[in-house]
């Protein structure tokens, strides 16, 4: 993967962090798995972290 590729993080409210690009992930257990476009989980409520699984709108996060 090149390492200077511009990646680009929206910010949407009450939504996850959407990430557009290729991303390389270092998972907890330190495995890493390459994604496209990820939906990061901001709320903390997924069942499937570090991705989004929609909980934000079932506990009602705001942020």
């Amino acid at each position: 993967m090149e390492k200077n590729s511009l990646l680009k993080v929206k910010v949407v409210p009450n939504a996850p962090l959407l990430v557009e690009g290729t991303v390389e992930l270092i998972l907890s257990d330190g495995t890493t798995v390459v994604k496209e476009n990820p939906h990061l989980c901001r709320c903390g409520a997924s069942g499937n972290k570090p991705y989004c699984d929609g909980s934000h709108t079932k506990i009602g996060f705001r942020g």
